[in-house]
């Protein structure tokens, strides 16, 4: 190959054969559990970066099914949302997500900078309950309950939620070992159609793990849990903020002012 077909034919890694195709990413049947808790606000700040600012001491732990989506396949993830403010704008700051398919976990760090890692969740119905539980290796990390279906949720509440923006902390290393990327990204849901929506009794445990520490936030009080099912599109993001550039150019970027 000449120079100038590596950059020709240059997406993702690897060269010939990416780990992803192009988007759009669309998903089909895409199954929420989402238990909303009161956590430790000191907890909170500990993982929250500026310029994001905390609404309250709030926590959305997730399981989603994604039975069918483009380029992506089917799978299931798990991770924790944080309800944030960005330059008055509301939003979720994605702490971490855990995954069991390659694609996603390639496609979600290199484009959006998701924090994903190789787990095993899973989101299934078990009699008259739903439950969603992410497993570390062998170990049991997370275990979240609801009772099936037993109320319809205000749909207007969650596609509203739904179209609330998601804040990502993308961090890519340069060859000598530091952040040659560290950036704040925002993105969207797109084509939003709700299928569902319910609501009922839920409980959620989280256990302490060395690499999937999601019980550094812990459950102090549940809140509130929905299930939900969508068809959805995943649309690229946008750098909103850049570490690596001085405080006054960053005050003149157009997608801060």
């Amino acid at each position: 190959m000449r120079a100038d077909e590596v950059c020709k034919a240059e997406f993702a890694m690897p060269l010939h054969n990416p780990s992803y195709p192009l988007g759009p990413y669309r998903f089909v049947d895409r199954e929420y559990l989402i238990i909303t808790y009161r956590t430790d606000r000191e907890a909170l700040e500990r993982v929250v970066p500026p310029p994001l600012e905390l609404v309250d001491p709030i926590v959305k732990y997730e399981f989603i099914r994604m039975p069918n989506s483009t380029g992506f396949g089917a799978y299931t993830e798990s991770g924790q949302v944080i309800p944030v403010r960005f330059n008055g704008e509301t939003g979720g700051f994605v702490h971490a997500m855990f995954l069991d398919d390659d694609p996603p976990i390639a496609g979600g760090r290199e484009l959006w900078g998701f924090p994903k890692k190789l787990a095993t969740p899973s989101l299934r119905v078990e009699r008259d309950t739903l439950v969603g539980t992410l497993d570390y290796g062998p170990v049991r990390v997370a275990t979240g309950t609801m009772g099936y279906k037993h109320r319809a949720a205000c749909e207007r509440t969650v596609t509203e939620s739904l179209a609330e923006p998601g804040f990502l902390l993308k961090i890519i290393p340069h060859v000598n070992g530091s952040a040659r990327i560290c950036e704040l990204v925002r993105y969207h849901l797109r084509d939003v159609r709700l299928k569902g929506a319910w609501t009922g009794p839920g409980a959620l445990s989280l256990e302490p793990h060395a690499l999937a520490p999601v019980a550094d936030l812990p459950v102090l009080e549940v809140l509130s849990c929905i299930h939900l099912v969508a068809d959805l599109t995943l649309s690229l993001g946008e750098v909103i903020y850049d570490y690596h550039r001085p405080p006054l150019a960053l005050e003149r970027n157009p997608w801060t002012a």
